[in-house]
């Protein structure tokens, strides 16, 4: 599948990763949906990046939210063949605090948003693009999920943010396998530490530590390049069920 002829829907698509997917996607002669609850920074993207691109307001974990927002992608950009899910949130908290145990509303928050609602956009857009048209190779779609290093490398008071994302590696390939019937290719990216609103209140010298933590290259990751594998796991078919780990080959240390 040529990115070029891809529209594609982008969960978090206002800031980050998900907004350096949306202007690659443009940039590259694609058209991008971006879904986000950030509406000021969201409307600001769509009207920048001009009639190849809208926005639309939605809580990932909200069905009717995506539901909606999968419609308005097809209603105004003709259909989907590409879903790109980088919303997310980190609530970092120890299991024993100074205040008492981890409070299980923030956990839950963290669960609801990462992981339910990657698995509440994966599911109503799979239905979705299971009735395009298959191209010459029968691929209706792609589906790229966001991970992280966490999953496999969490530290100390990322128990939600690891667990949720270790769910998304898990739900891969079992829906990869699922999804083959329909020619619906299911692929996660797993970043480390990237240069996003995450790290983005951190002091320079704390970001330039965080980057010398890295083997090679020596710097926080750039949504840029993030956004160049999501092009080449959309060009390249034999990239199924699987997850990526782009990370420089930082391994994360217990603190």
């Amino acid at each position: 599948m040529k990115i070029e002829d891809c529209v594609a829907l982008v969960t978090g698509g206002s800031s980050g990763l998900g907004e350096a997917c949306a202007r690659n996607f443009v940039g590259k002669g694609a058209k991008s949906s971006i879904v986000d609850l950030a509406t000021e920074k969201g409307m600001a993207l769509a009207q920048e990046l001009g009639p190849s691109a809208i926005f639309c307001k939605a809580n990932v974990s909200d069905e009717k939210d995506i539901r909606a927002s999968i419609e308005r992608t097809v209603e105004s950009l003709g259909v989907i063949n590409v879903v790109v899910c980088c919303a997310g949130i980190s609530l970092p908290a120890k299991v024993i605090g100074k205040e008492g145990p981890l409070k299980m509303e923030d956990f839950n928050r963290v669960i609801q948003v990462n992981l339910l609602g990657t698995m509440n956009v994966i599911r109503l857009a799979a239905e979705k693009i299971s009735k395009n048209t298959p191209n010459q190779d029968g691929e209706r779609g792609v589906i790229i999920t966001t991970a992280s290093a966490a999953a496999f490398e969490g530290q100390i008071g990322q128990a939600s943010y690891s667990a949720s994302k270790a769910g998304i590696v898990g739900l891969t390939l079992p829906i990869a396998r699922e999804f083959a019937d329909y020619g619906i290719r299911v692929v996660t990216i797993a970043p480390g530490l990237f240069n996003t609103p995450m790290l983005a209140a951190l002091p320079e010298k704390a970001k330039e530590a965080l980057g010398q933590m890295i083997p090679f290259p020596k710097r926080l990751g750039r949504p840029s390049e993030f956004a160049s594998l999501v092009e080449h796991i959309i060009e390249n078919p034999m990239i199924n069920g699987e997850t990526i780990r782009l990370d420089g080959a930082l391994r994360m240390a217990a603190r």
